[in-house]
C-alpha cells in the first residue's frame, strides 16, 4: 500500500541550526502472518512446504540500513547434522523460506551478485514457532561500476538497458543478453552498453566477445578505469600478460586511488617475473584497498621472497593464511610456507652451487585468491565522506591556530549577512530509480526570506520564509525542505564543540586553493544541528562531513554532510547534503556578501530515493546603511487563484 509522507525542514524553535522534520501523513497496513497458520503446508513464502519439520524465514537486507536487497539473493541452507543441502531464491520482498527443516546444526549462506556473501549457523530444534532470520549484505568493494549517461541513449534503447541491468544484478545471465543486444543495436557506439556487455560475456566466460565489447568501450571512453581494468583482467585469463600490463596501467594512470586496477596490475608483474614492480604495486593496491586487497598480500610475499627477503615474505604469506583462513589458496600458501621453511633450516649450499643453480619456489597463482569482479549500479548520490581519499599538497601544514577557529568569525558574519538579504529560491526536486534515473521531475519558484538569530548565548535560531503560503500536501512528494543552506553553522562558535574537527591539508575546490577541514558529531555531546521529527518522537541526528575553506580568507566554499549512521526505527537509511557558498555583489559601491548560492540534498527514505537542488540568484539588500536602489526580485508565476506572491 502506498503511504502518503510529508516531510518539513524548519529550524525554529530547537536551539540548533536545522532542524527537519518528518511527518506520517498515514499509518502503514498491518501485513499478514509470513507463515499460515501452524501445522498448514501452505504459506505465501517461497519455497515453503511443511511436513512437520521447523519452518525458517530469512529476511534479506542491503548494508546496515535494513533496506531490503534490490535483486534476487541465493540461499543454501546445510543442515550438518542430518547431512543435507537445500537452495532458494528470494522473492520480490528479498524473503525467502525453508519449511521442513529438521533437527540439527544449519548453516546458511547468502550470496547477490556485487555483494559478499554471508554466513549464520543456528541450531535447530523440532518447533512449531517460525524462526526468523535477518542476514545482511555488505556490498563487494571490488564490485564492477557503471556510469551510464543514459541521456545519449534513445529510450527504446534507455528501457532495455535498464532491464539488462536489473537481470545482470540477479545473475541472469541469458535474459541480459537479450535485453542488452536490443539495446546495442540502437545505440551501437554508446561506450557503456558496450561496457556492460563485456562485463556480460566475461561472466559467461566468452572472454573473446569480453575484449572485443570492452577494446571498443575503451577506445570510445580511454578514461573508463572500469572498462580498462575488466580488460586486463581478461588478458591475464587469457595469458597475454603484455595487454593485460598495458590496459592495467592506464587504469592506475586515469585513476591511481583504485586498488582493484593496482592488485592485478601486481598479479601480472608477478607473472611476468618483474618482481620489484610486483612488490611496488601490490603495497599499493594493499594500502589503498583498506584490507580488501587479498591478493596482494599473497603477491607481496612471494615477490619479497623471490627478492631474497625471504624471512618478510614468510611472514607476510603467513599474515595472509591468518587474515584469510577460508581463501581457496591456503592450502598452496601453507605447502608454500612450508618448502620455505625447510630451506631456510637446510644446510647452506655453496655460492659455486648457488650461483649454477638458483633456487626456484613452487608459486602459488594469486588469481586462486582474487575474488571474481562483481557488479554494482552507479552511485546515485555522491560517495560517503570517508570512502574517497581527497588530495593535499604534500608538505603544507596547516597554518598555526585552529582553521576552524578563524572560519568560525566568518560564520558569525554570515549569520548577519543572511539576514540582510531576499532573494529567487529555485526548488529542483526529483524522485530517482535504482540507476539514479529520475523517474518524476518538478520545480517551484520562491520569494525567499531568512534570518538567524542568537536569541541567548549558544541557541540560535534559524527562520526562512516563503511568500507562497502552501501547505506541505502541495509540496512535491509532500517534502517541504527549509535550513539547508545553514549548515555552515556547524563551524559557528556556539556549536562548533560539538564536533571533532581535523583540518587535513591545502586541497582545492572550483580552481580555488582551499583548507579541508573534517567533522564529526561528538559522542559526548548533544547533535543540535539535525532533528527528524515522525509524529510526535524526535530523533536528534548525528553528522559528519567536509568542508573546503578557502585559503586566503577562510571564507567556507562548499560543506558536505552526510549521517554517521542510518536511523532504521524511521526507515531513514541516508541523507547526503552538500552546500555551496560565494560572493554576491550588490550594487556600484561594490558591497559584497558571502552568501548560500544552493544547496542539494540526496535523501534515501522508506525505500525512495530523492534529490532536491535549493538555488538562489536576483538577492535583494535589505539593509538600510548600503545606500542602494534596491531592484525587487523577479517574482516567480502567479499562484492558481490569480493573486501575486509578495516578498515578506
Amino acid at each position: 500500500m502506498s503511504v502518503g509522507v510529508a516531510l518539513r525542514v524548519t529550524p525554529r524553535i530547537w536551539p540548533v541550526g536545522v532542524v527537519l522534520l518528518l511527518w506520517a501523513a498515514g499509518a502503514y497496513g498491518q501485513r499478514g502472518d509470513t507463515f499460515n497458520n501452524v501445522g498448514s503446508t501452505t504459506s505465501t513464502i517461497n519455497g515453503y512446504q511443511s511436513t512437520g519439520g521447523t519452518q525458517i524465514l530469512i529476511k534479506v537486507f542491503a548494508e546496515t540500513t535494513k533496506t531490503r536487497l534490490d535483486r534476487q539473493s541465493v540461499v543454501k541452507l546445510t543442515n550438518q547434522t542430518a547431512q543435507t543441502v537445500s537452495y532458494q531464491t528470494t522473492t520480490t520482498e528479498s524473503e525467502v523460506g525453508f519449511g521442513d527443516v529438521p533437527s540439527g546444526h544449519c548453516d546458511i549462506e547468502v550470496s547477490a551478485v556485487g555483494y559478499l556473501s554471508a554466513h549464520k549457523e543456528l541450531q535447530v530444534i523440532s518447533s512449531l514457532v517460525p524462526i526468523e532470520l535477518e542476514i545482511i549484505l555488505h556490498k563487494d568493494p571490488a564490485a564492477v561500476d557503471l556510469n551510464i549517461a543514459d541521456e545519449a541513449l534513445p529510450a527504446k534503447a534507455r528501457k532495455d538497458t535498464k532491464h539488462g541491468v536489473s537481470a545482470l544484478k540477479s545473475g541472469k545471465w541469458n535474459e541480459a543478453n537479450k535485453q542488452l543486444d536490443a539495446a546495442y543495436k540502437l545505440a551501437p557506439t554508446n561506450p557503456d552498453l558496450n561496457f556492460l556487455l563485456g562485463y556480460l560475456f566475461y561472466q559467461k566466460r566468452d572472454f573473446g566477445k569480453a575484449m572485443g565489447y570492452l577494446g571498443t568501450a575503451t577506445s570510445l571512453s580511454p578514461n573508463n578505469v572500469q572498462a580498462l581494468t575488466l580488460l586486463g583482467r581478461v588478458g591475464l585469463q587469457q595469458e597475454d600478460y603484455g595487454r593485460a600490463v598495458s590496459n592495467l596501467e592506464k587504469a592506475v594512470a586515469a585513476d591511481s586511488e583504485y586498488w582493484v586496477a593496482h592488485d592485478l596490475l601486481a598479479t601480472t608483474y608477478l607473472k611476468q617475473q618483474k618482481f620489484d614492480k610486483a612488490r611496488d604495486q601490490a603495497q599499493l593496491a594493499i594500502e589503498k584497498g583498506k584490507g580488501n586487497a587479498t591478493a596482494s598480500q599473497l603477491v607481496l610475499g612471494q615477490a619479497q621472497v623471490n627478492l631474497g627477503q625471504k624471512q618478510e615474505g614468510i611472514q607476510t604469506l603467513k599474515s595472509f593464511v591468518q587474515t584469510s583462513p577460508k581463501n581457496p589458496s591456503v592450502p598452496q600458501v601453507k605447502a608454500l610456507i612450508a618448502e620455505l621453511e625447510a630451506r631456510a633450516a637446510a644446510p647452506a649450499t655453496t655460492l659455486e652451487t648457488a650461483v649454477i643453480t638458483p633456487p626456484q619456489i613452487s608459486a602459488v597463482d594469486p588469481m586462486i585468491a582474487a575474488a571474481e569482479p562483481t557488479f554494482s549500479v552507479k552511485p546515485w548520490q555522491p560517495a560517503g565522506i570517508d570512502d574517497t581519499q581527497q588530495s593535499v599538497a604534500s608538505g603544507v601544514p596547516c597554518p598555526d591556530g585552529n582553521v576552524a577557529q578563524m572560519t568560525g568569525a566568518r560564520v558569525q558574519e554570515l549569520v548577519t549577512d543572511v539576514s540582510r538579504i531576499a532573494a529567487i529560491e529555485h526548488l529542483l526536486h526529483e524522485q530517482l530509480d535504482e540507476m539514479g534515473d529520475p523517474i518524476t521531475k518538478q520545480t517551484r519558484d520562491f520569494n525567499y526570506v531568512a534570518s538567524i538569530a542568537e536569541d541567548k548565548p549558544g541557541f540560535l535560531a534559524v527562520e526562512e520564509y516563503r511568500s507562497e503560503h502552501l501547505g506541505l500536501a502541495d509540496f512535491p512528494d509532500q517534502i517541504s525542505s527549509t535550513g539547508f543552506a545553514a549548515l555552515a553553522l556547524v563551524f559557528h562558535p556556539a556549536l562548533r564543540d560539538n564536533f571533532d574537527m581535523v583540518c587535513e591539508g591545502l586541497g582545492e575546490v572550483r580552481g580555488q586553493a582551499a583548507w579541508l577541514v573534517h567533522f564529526r558529531q561528538r559522542d559526548d555531546r548533544p547533535a543540535r544541528i539535525h532533528d527528524y521529527k515522525v509524529g510526535s518522537q524526535i530523533y536528534a541526528l548525528k553528522l559528519k562531513g567536509r568542508a573546503w575553506i578557502s585559503a586566503d580568507k577562510f571564507q567556507i566554499l562548499r560543506i558536505e554532510s552526510q549521517l554517521v549512521s542510518p536511523v532504521p526505527q524511521i526507515r531513514l537509511a541516508g541523507e547526503h547534503q552538500v552546500v555551496e557558498y560565494g560572493p554576491v555583489p550588490f550594487g556600484k559601491k561594490g558591497l559584497q556578501l558571502w552568501l548560500p548560492k544552493s544547496a542539494e540534498i540526496y535523501l534515501d527514505f522508506r525505500r525512495h530515493r530523492y534529490y532536491r537542488r535549493h538555488s538562489f540568484d536576483h538577492y535583494m539588500l535589505f539593509s538600510a546603511d548600503a545606500q542602494e536602489k534596491r531592484k525587487e526580485p523577479v517574482a516567480p508565476p502567479a499562484p492558481p487563484d490569480g493573486s501575486a506572491p509578495q516578498p515578506n
